[in-house]
């Protein structure tokens, strides 16, 4: 008799509801991940997502075999057709998982269920990576929010944090493990060339490494979050992202960690930091609510007028873009950082996100699906709805017409230049009243600091008062073509 633990966004042992169900019912655990196909068809993991995934699956099958399992089984397959042949290898009686809630997952799990239960089998389904399901609460006008505040509201005034779910000490293996693939076999890490230095020396994936960095930051930063959030030359944000994304930490466990931190630092569980910081855990669930009600969001503006939008063709602008090679210092250090680490800090990543749209003109999906292959926190929900938020498409959006410069958003954000001589070394030996605009340092300041525009550096590739007003002629334009 065997329950299979089907292991996918929720990477972890403790507060896993899924995990502690099947160690109650008293049958032997079968843990399995499945690599599905079927994700192929939409929204495969990109490049730095199957990084992380390989190391935060190696760190479970080892906290596994701490509990007495025979490690994790990992098959590659449609995963309807993998967890059938499973149940007839280990005899379950039981399938239990975690849920999804991206639109193919939805409607994948729902299969899936239908089918096993025709069969006999007991199956549940637990709710470990969200507050609330996205069917918790709506609107007055009982429809899904679209804006951000009253969402954030909603959410604080129907859920409270649950009471936390302890690990098992030990895990019944069955007497017949499965066959596992190797791990390696999946080729989830590059190999030649090997792009992934920076992601090594950057991150820890799995559930340890996900409770260090909490850790790290309730004792270093939390309660500076709201003045230090904004200033990527600083270590102020809690890079929980990733974790977060697998699984190898729950949302809970953040905001009971945090507001416990809290207390014992203030005696008062939401100071200002707090409130900040666990907002951004109200973004995170307020995307996954739209991706939920608004599957088409990563395809599609979620405003159906922006589907006119007059977007620009320029391959070499977004190769620039992609490259951390546009000229303005504070884009190209966000773009370096993301390609040598897999992270963005958020206020660059709005930044360039701006850029690319608004600067360039390019369409925000060219910016999501680079997005998409080089973050390590790459979400699908979270992506879409942030890109759609820089665009002024989607739900509760910044204005078309708000449009960053690059300029001013460096000097107030990088004030010191911390961030840009981090990742741009070719400009560290500029003063900081030039490091913003290279273009406007004089010919000695350049030359002390040993910069050849056009040659150690690069021109803009676009001018900031010309952009801007192309992007204003642009919406006009749209507007104007209202049917």
């Amino acid at each position: 008799m065997t329950t299979l633990l089907w292991f996918r966004a929720d990477l972890r042992l403790a507060d896993n509801p899924a995990l502690v169900y099947a160690a109650a019912r008293g049958e032997a655990v079968a843990p399995v991940f499945i690599l599905d196909g079927e994700d192929k068809q939409a929204w495969a993991p990109g490049g730095a997502s199957r990084w992380w995934l390989h190391g935060s699956l190696a760190a479970l099958d080892r906290d596994l075999r701490e509990l007495g399992a025979p490690g994790l089984i990992l098959r590659r397959g449609r995963a309807e057709a993998v967890l059938a042949e499973l149940v007839a290898e280990t005899k379950a009686t039981a399938v239990v998982w975690n849920r999804r809630y991206e639109p193919s997952a939805v409607a994948r799990d729902a299969r899936i269920k239908a089918r096993l239960r025709a069969d006999g089998l007991e199956v549940r389904s637990f709710n470990a990576n969200l507050l609330c399901e996205p069917t918790a609460f709506a609107n007055q006008q009982g429809k899904p929010y679209q804006v951000f505040t009253p969402f954030w509201k909603g959410l604080r005034a129907t859920v409270s944090p649950p009471e936390a779910l302890l690990a098992p000490a030990r895990l019944t293996t069955p007497s017949a493990t499965p066959a596992s693939d190797p791990l390696d076999s999946w080729e989830l890490r590059p190999t030649k060339p090997d792009w992934a230095g920076g992601l090594d020396a950057a991150w820890t994936p799995g559930e340890a490494g996900a409770q260090a960095r909490l850790e790290a930051f309730l004792d270093e930063a939390l309660l500076a979050y709201r003045e230090r959030r904004n200033l990527p030359g600083e270590a102020g944000t809690s890079r929980l992202s990733p974790h977060l994304h697998f699984g190898e930490i729950g949302p809970w466990q953040v905001w009971r960690a945090a507001t416990a931190a809290a207390v014992a630092q203030t005696g008062d569980p939401f100071p200002a930091g707090v409130e900040t910081f666990l907002s951004e855990i109200g973004w995170r669930e307020f995307s996954a609510h739209l991706l939920f009600h608004f599957p088409t969001l990563p395809e599609a503006p979620l405003r159906p007028d922006y589907a006119r939008f007059p977007w620009r063709s320029d391959r070499k602008a977004l190769a620039a873009w992609r490259k951390g090679l546009t000229g303005y210092p504070i884009v190209d250090a966000g773009m370096r950082e993301l390609w040598t680490t897999g992270w963005m800090h958020n206020r660059v990543r709005m930044i360039t996100a701006s850029f690319l749209i608004k600067h360039l003109l390019l369409d925000w999906r060219e910016g999501e699906a680079w997005f998409w292959d080089t973050l390590v926190d790459a979400d699908l929900a979270s992506n879409a709805a942030s890109w759609q938020w820089v665009a002024g498409s989607g739900a509760d959006a910044a204005p078309y017409f708000r449009i960053f410069n690059p300029i001013v958003q460096g000097e107030r954000f990088d004030p010191d230049g911390a961030y840009v001589r981090r990742w741009i070394p070719e400009l560290v030996a500029l003063p900081d009243s030039a490091l913003h605009a290279p273009w406007k340092a004089t010919a000695l300041e350049l030359a002390s600091a040993g910069v050849r525009l056009g040659l150690d550096y690069p021109l803009p590739i676009v001018y900031h008062p010309a952009a801007r007003a192309r992007a204003l002629e642009a919406l006009a334009a749209m507007k104007t073509d209202e049917p």
